[in-house]
């Protein structure tokens, strides 16, 4: 009985020694199975690192880092002329696209995956099970690791992260550094705003005054009072991205297995186009780049066959730079009034038999899904272009439609209730999952705490379970009106972008709120290294 007492209370003690053990490795986002061991693995300059030709580059981002972080000069080599230790590349082809195998015990470190995607990410995770180079003696030759096995892949296909540079142009810099932390988080797609009614930042050759007016404005509305602020900054802003700039940046993304999809809003938020082109507008006339934030002054006229021609020129331009075959056109916040106010829209209307504004805008939204959809592209639009009506300011009778979406749309789902997203789905679309009140990263830490970003559930609670797999994945949205500064948008995106991450990847019931906040210190330990500016704990809320 005694005998039997003390082989329990050891068993326990051993699942309690290895369930602390568990705990003390984490990885974000957090891996479907992660099984520790006890052992490790002995890094140092005489491990080789074995890889064919179709994991050779990955095998080469895994040298640089170790020879950077570490200053160790691990060698890369066929198989067949491996010594007993070794970094070992695998391949194995019934593993998900993006998933991947970490096995690490004293002998050995393989990472076993399909294809490139799965390989880099064995490589996201090996890095956060290595010590911070800060804690390094400098002296040493060599580092443990602990001696772990991951079975892991991602729970949604789409785990997006946006830019919004319309508002405040960021740079080069910024959005390379911004790549780099998605890949480590397994973030797959950058969502980048790059034109709104304040600013438009992408080069468009057939129409240079796009960027020679279009992306410079004379102040910016700024002060605490946000949106009903009335101060001015009084100085100019401007900036945009050559179409060069652009190549390199889309480079440096698929290195990192990101998938750029840029966002070219129509019909609305198109005052920054209107000011460089006015015939570009409802009403035909001058205006400038507006200097306060909110819905713009005009929209495109969509009844005429010159605006339609621009906007296919431009996206003929946008569609020759990206290889994304997902073009977002926004669709967000036409304010219908300015149709119709327009006797040209008027007339079209009944030309085209179509009742309300709603109307127009799904059937011009279609027109431009054919035409994406001929040169092999697909769309994507925020909700209203199902015709929802999400905005206090538009009259309830403009947004009845009977007009359906073009079959194949991504919906961008950003604002209203569950039964918008049943009517998406139940009609056969595929939707992202944004809700504003969970995943704007412009709204304070007072409304979506870390906490409540993390908790996030792309699937909606009430959802029918055969509409699961329409549900893509989701997205986090840096909009840009009160980021003037880097620090600001450190401040906003940081540490939350980590907790979007693991809503994107990690299972439900892998999720531990307490236990990502333990993983996140090493996180915020690699920032403070970067220059990477985030909000302390205090700020982030419970």
């Amino acid at each position: 009985m005694k005998i039997g007492i003390i082989l329990i209370s050891y068993f326990l003690c051993f699942l309690s020694i290895n369930d602390l053990k568990a705990q003390s490795i984490r990885i974000i986002p957090q891996p479907n199975e992660l099984i520790t061991k006890n052992a490790s693995f002995t890094l140092n300059s005489e491990v080789s690192i074995i890889a064919s030709s179709i994991s050779n580059a990955t095998a080469l981002t895994l040298q640089k880092y170790l020879q950077e972080e570490f200053g160790f000069q691990n060698e890369i080599i066929e198989a067949k002329l491996a010594n007993e230790k070794a970094i070992v590349f695998r391949m194995k082809a019934d593993l998900p696209k993006e998933g991947y195998e970490l096995i690490i015990d004293d002998e050995k470190l393989e990472i076993t995956a399909s294809n490139s995607t799965g390989w880099f990410y064995g490589v996201q995770s090996l890095k956060q099970l290595l010590p911070q180079a800060s804690d390094v003696k400098s002296n040493s030759s060599s580092l443990k690791i602990p001696a772990v096995s991951i079975t892991d892949s991602p729970r949604f296909a789409w785990r997006a992260f946006m830019l919004d540079e319309a508002r405040y142009f960021k740079g080069m810099e910024q959005v390379k550094m911004l790549l780099d932390e998605m890949a480590l988080l397994k973030m797959n797609v950058f969502h980048w705003h790059l034109v709104d009614d304040q600013g438009w930042r992408i080069e468009i050759k057939k129409y240079p005054l796009l960027t020679e007016v279009g992306s410079k404005r004379k102040s910016t509305q700024v002060g605490p009072l946000k949106w009903a602020s009335p101060i001015q900054s009084a100085e100019p802003h401007e900036g945009f991205y050559t179409q060069e700039q652009i190549k390199e940046i889309i480079k440096y993304a698929q290195e990192r297995h990101i998938t750029i999809v840029p966002e070219i809003e129509m019909p609305g938020h198109s005052s920054a186009a209107i000011a460089a082109y006015p015939w570009l507008g409802t009403v035909k006339k001058e205006i400038e780049v507006p200097i306060l934030f909110g819905v713009g002054t005009d929209v495109y006229d969509v009844s005429d066959p010159k605006v339609y021609k621009f906007l296919t020129d431009v996206l003929d331009e946008v569609i020759a730079l990206f290889p994304s075959k997902v073009i977002h056109i926004g669709g967000d916040e036409v304010k219908y009034n300015h149709w119709k106010e327009s006797d040209a829209i008027n007339a079209y209307m009944k030309e085209k038999n179509l009742s309300t504004p709603a109307d127009l805008q799904i059937f011009f939204t279609n027109s431009i899904s054919r035409y994406l959809n001929n040169k092999g592209n697909r769309m994507m639009g925020w909700n209203e272009i199902m015709g929802h009506n999400l905005h206090e300011y538009q009259d309830e009778g403009d947004t009845e439609s009977n007009q359906r979406l073009a079959e194949g749309t991504i919906v961008h789902f950003w604002k209203g209730d569950e039964e918008l997203v049943n009517q998406a789905v139940s009609s056969g679309y595929e939707i992202v999952n944004s809700l504003h009140t969970n995943t704007y990263l412009d709204y304070d830490y007072g409304s979506i705490p870390l906490s409540k970003a993390y908790a996030f559930d792309p699937i909606p609670k009430n959802l029918d379970a055969k509409y699961h797999s329409k549900v893509i994945g989701t997205g986090s949205q840096m909009w840009g009106e009160w980021i003037p500064t880097n620090g600001h948008m450190h401040f906003l995106v940081f540490p939350r972008i980590a907790a979007f991450a693991e809503v994107g990847w990690t299972e439900t019931e892998n999720k531990n709120y307490d236990a990502f906040k333990i993983a996140l210190k090493k996180l915020q330990k690699s920032w403070e290294k970067k220059g990477i500016y985030y909000a302390p704990d205090s700020a982030v809320g419970k």
